[in-house]
């Protein structure tokens, strides 16, 4: 069963590359996994009939006791068999539903595959959880199918309609699934179901768990979603909302009714619910002119039905549901099937305008009306021994003083008589002739596009005829629940003369004469100004004018607000937890050291500088002091590691502030910082305030002692390098640095994008090393001849150093530039390597490589970057990325954990004693990544905007050479 889930996710992947070399016959292949899957299922008939089971058990999460648990019993045998049957005819209808020319069509062949997939996985999973994975999974999958035609908001809005009512019940159903879970110590649902636990908390679970139930199967007030899913393609409706999807929530309810029909609530919310939906649905369908939206409302009825029985709670309730569930599939399929044929045929479903269609087209005529014979429970189709079985199942349960079984026989009666209204009407609207309408003129049949609608009708009508054979197939599900009496129904087709053949004969005079009062009064009766359809769209309506209210007022677009908002909930929230705080420390400890008072006295001094300073760049390096400060407290604790690293970070961080304000204009603003000053000031103190409390109480709360004192072992032991802080991030804590890694690539690729606008490439310039050389040369040469003439010439000390106007340009520049380029790259590449040991590691070796380009740009500008690094920062950040998770996925190929790293020492020549350590490539990734960042940072905010003043310049002198 696992190898088959498998199957279905690896051939769905590959089904849109197929689409290209097999047109619309890519649904053939498609249905080779349904297929197969029905095959393996029916190989098992065997064990199911004689009440056995398949059991497939994979660790998942071993510490949490998850595993992906699967089951194949009778109840998950007869579901696996409708999904995958259904589901292969389906996918052989779409071949010749669709066209070559229909857009989308591998994707949708693949999603479609996909669904079939998760709703076999959801019938066979034994686990709770790995339940509610595949539950969502077909929520999420039919909004795909039911919004396929993407360019139509009616598919758009009834997807999503779908995707939130079925999502909301799955969230809820899977707080009573915990619930139950936790009640019980297991998550096997199959252990749940035999433990069958009571009290209030079990109860509560119950009652979530059928909320979930009820809206994946439509039923009211949920039941609204599934008409208007009619907007999918008719393929969509006759597998999802015929045999799959819809079928989900009933056979929940099946699933759990052996062990909670006893549960206080469970028989009134089911049969209250059931009987309800099923009358509404029916009477619905009455009303309705378009021929899929009468199957769509038949459904919710049949649905509704299918509720009632599958859980109200007996041994032969069970057994009639278990059957009319079977039987629905297969009338229900093979109904929508046709109308899809009707709509090629004719192309309109609108029975009003539908004549003479039966003459015309007499096979499937024949097809339709052996589906509805089972719908509307006529012999010898399955739907009439599911029938029958439902009403004397429901009759021993009145007689046994059982009200809710009176009111269910009722109930479901009344609705019997309805459907047979609607089958009726369904017919004579599909295929016979109208005296004012004008014949329809259809295209020849195909006995391919009748073949799988054909087989399902077909289906229905010799299951009937062996109801025998399908009492043995589901009695196994049916026993799972003791009997009440002595002597336990049976299926058959023939009971003789009893109570359920009168009341289903009641049923078929009372539909016929409604279906002939159709045109009278009664209909319009049922006229409402108020449904859940509206009441739906009144919550979305309220919720997005919510959110359009509260964006408006929150995000104003101005940062001072923003940050007044934040500080303000911090304060208040951390603040109160600090006033009710009762373990304030004893003892306060100012420094370690005297120096620490003095830089933090600087740090103070430059921050209040700060909110006083009247230019961009002075508050920028004020700023820059408290980060430096920072540094020095580091370095006297003894990390020089982090002190290294918080001086190169302020530098860059310098270097692209000032870029940036190249563009902003030097002094702030006149009325800037003005407004709401003793606000500002209050919020500012009383953060500052909270924010020391919180500090001191958090550092006097330890009561054990930290975890730290554990690092330098183990980063010398597991890790094998002597600093625990390079260690840490490249080997004890390497996911975090893989994420860290991850977010600096978005952030750089944020950054390129608002500057590059169109595009992660950029196009600055690349000056090759052989072109500048030559360049330098003839410059060269040029100067020596200018001087001995006596004339004035600078010689370029860089490859583009000549392309800067003379007015920009430094010698001196130039010339240390020159000087120290290389050494500050073989300093970057000594702490990469020797930061596993000693002071560095990647993240400082990347910024100080870094920090050699940014000295390459000052002195030479865009193009002397160009020539510096000629190669594109979205390729360092992707080898940077790639080297790193490479590390983590290797050792998983040789049987270790990921990331998980390798020591290697020995003797080497003229080197002596070496040792390498497997992390050190995830360094490297990482010193990548600093450099692509960095380089990124010059390219865009540098380079780019370089490139745009210049062309600024260029359109504002081009009137004055028109002129001239």
């Amino acid at each position: 069963m696992i190898a088959i889930l498998i199957a279905f996710a690896a051939v769905a992947l590959i089904l849109p590359l197929v689409r290209r070399f097999t047109g619309r016959l890519v649904f053939l292949v498609a249905a080779l996994v349904p297929t197969a899957a029905f095959v393996f299922t029916l190989t098992q008939s065997s064990a199911m009939l004689d009440g056995g089971q398949q059991v497939e058990v994979v660790p998942w999460v071993p510490q949490l006791d998850l595993a992906i648990a699967v089951r194949l019993d009778t109840l998950s045998w007869v579901l696996a068999l409708v999904v995958t049957g259904v589901g292969a005819l389906v996918l052989l209808y779409c071949a010749r539903y669709f066209s070559d020319s229909e857009e989308g069509l591998g994707r949708f062949a693949s999603v479609l595959l996909a669904f079939a997939g998760a709703m076999y996985g959801l019938v066979v999973a034994d686990d709770v959880f790995l339940l509610f994975i595949f539950w969502e999974a077909t929520s999420v999958l039919s909004y795909l199918l039911i919004g396929h035609y993407t360019g139509r908001k009616a598919s758009r809005g009834a997807a999503l309609q779908a995707l939130l009512v079925t999502t909301f019940g799955g969230l809820v159903m899977f707080v009573g699934l915990v619930l139950l879970a936790v009640d019980t110590g297991t998550s096997r649902l199959s252990e749940i179901v035999a433990l069958a636990p009571s009290g209030p908390l079990v109860t509560t679970a119950v009652m979530l768990i059928l909320v979930g139930a009820m809206s994946k199967s439509a039923i009211v007030p949920f039941h609204f979603w599934l008409p208007a899913a009619m907007a999918a393609p008719t393929p969509v409706s006759a597998y999802l909302h015929a045999a799959a999807m819809v079928k989900a929530g009933i056979y929940l309810i099946a699933r759990l009714a052996p062990g909670f029909a006893d549960t206080p609530g469970w028989q009134e919310v089911i049969v209250g619910f059931g009987v309800l939906t099923m009358l509404f649905g029916a009477w619905t369908a009455l009303r309705q002119h378009d021929l899929k939206l009468v199957l769509a409302y038949g459904t919710v009825s049949q649905l509704g039905f299918l509720m009632v029985v599958a859980g109200f709670g007996t041994r032969d309730t069970a057994l009639a549901g278990l059957a009319l569930l079977l039987a629905h599939a297969l009338y229900k399929s093979t109904l929508f099937l046709v109308v899809g044929i009707v709509d090629h045929c004719s192309g309109t479903r609108d029975l009003r305008k539908l004549s003479g269609l039966g003459r015309q087209a007499p096979v499937l005529a024949t097809v339709t009306a052996l589906a509805l014979i089972s719908m509307v429970g006529l012999p010898p189709a399955l739907g009439f021994v599911a029938k029958e079985a439902v009403f004397t199942s429901l009759l021993e349960a009145g007689a046994d003083s059982s009200p809710l079984g009176w009111v269910a026989l009722v109930g479901v009666a009344l609705g019997s008589a309805l459907t047979v209204a609607y089958s009726a009407r369904f017919f004579w609207g599909a295929f016979s002739t109208k005296p004012d309408v004008a014949p329809v003129k259809p295209t020849t049949e195909h006995a391919d596009f009748v073949l799988a609608p054909a087989l399902l009708a077909l289906s229905g009508i010799v299951l009937g005829i062996a109801a025998p054979f399908v009492d043995t197939m589901l009695k196994g599900y049916a026993d799972t629940i003791p009997a009440t009496g002595e002597e336990t129904y049976h299926l058959a087709l023939w009971h003789g003369i009893e109570p359920a053949l009168l009341i289903s004969a009641g049923t078929l005079v009372v539909g016929a004469l409604v279906f002939f009062w159709r045109g009278r009064s009664l209909q319009k009766a049922h006229a409402s100004k108020s449904s859940a359809a509206g009441a739906y769209s009144n919550v979305l309506r309220v919720i997005d004018r919510t959110a359009a209210r509260t964006t408006s007022v929150t995000q104003r677009g101005s940062l001072p607000f923003y940050l007044g908002v934040i500080l303000t909930v911090f304060i208040l929230a951390v603040g109160t937890a600090l006033v009710l705080n009762r373990s304030w420390p004893t003892g306060l400890k100012f420094w370690d050291f005297p120096a620490q008072a003095a830089i933090g006295i600087i740090m103070i001094v430059a921050a209040i500088a700060a909110t006083r300073a009247t230019k961009r760049f002075q508050a920028v390096v004020l700023v820059g002091v408290t980060g430096y400060g920072m540094a020095g407290i580091f370095a006297l604790e003894g990390a020089p590691d982090l002190a290294l690293t918080q001086i190169l970070v302020e530098i860059v961080t310098l270097v692209a502030f000032v870029l940036v304000l190249r563009r902003l204009p030097a002094r702030l603003g006149v009325r800037n910082g003005q407004s709401n000053r003793i606000v500002r000031a209050t919020v500012a103190i009383a953060f500052a305030l909270v924010m020391g409390a919180a500090a001191i109480v958090a550092l006097g709360a330890r009561s054990a002692l930290p975890i730290s004192l554990e690092w330098p072992d183990l980063a010398y032991n597991q890790g094998h390098g002597r600093n625990v802080v390079n260690v840490a991030l490249v080997d004890l804590r390497g996911w975090d640095t893989m994420g860290e890694l991850s977010v600096i690539i978005v952030a750089a690729t944020g950054v390129a994008s608002l500057i590059f606008i169109s595009g992660r490439t950029d196009n600055l310039p690349r000056l090759p090393r052989r072109e500048a050389k030559q360049k330098i040369k003839a410059q060269r040469r040029s100067a020596d001849a200018a001087m001995a003439s006596g004339d004035d010439a600078r010689t370029s000390w860089l490859l583009a150093g000549r392309t800067l106007a003379a007015g920009n340009r430094s010698i001196l520049l130039e010339v240390v530039v020159r000087l120290i380029f290389h050494p500050i790259l073989i300093v970057s590449i000594y702490l990469l390597f020797a930061g596993h040991n000693l002071p560095g590691g990647g993240f400082a070796g990347g910024l100080v490589a870094g920090l050699a380009l940014v000295a390459r740009y000052l002195a030479g500008g865009r193009h002397e970057l160009g020539a510096a690094a000629p190669i594109d920062a979205g390729k360092l950040l992707g080898a940077g990325l790639t080297l790193a998770v490479g590390t983590a996925l290797v050792p998983i190929f040789f049987g270790q954990a990921a990331l998980q790293s390798s020591f290697i020492e020995g003797e080497v020549w003229l080197f002596g004693h070496v040792e390498f350590v497997t992390s050190t490539i995830f360094d490297v990734g990482v010193y990548l990544v600093v450099v692509g960042l960095t380089l990124d940072v010059l390219r865009s905010l540098g380079a780019e905007v370089d490139r745009q003043q210049e062309d600024d310049a260029d359109s504002k002198d081009e009137p004055e050479k028109v002129t001239a």
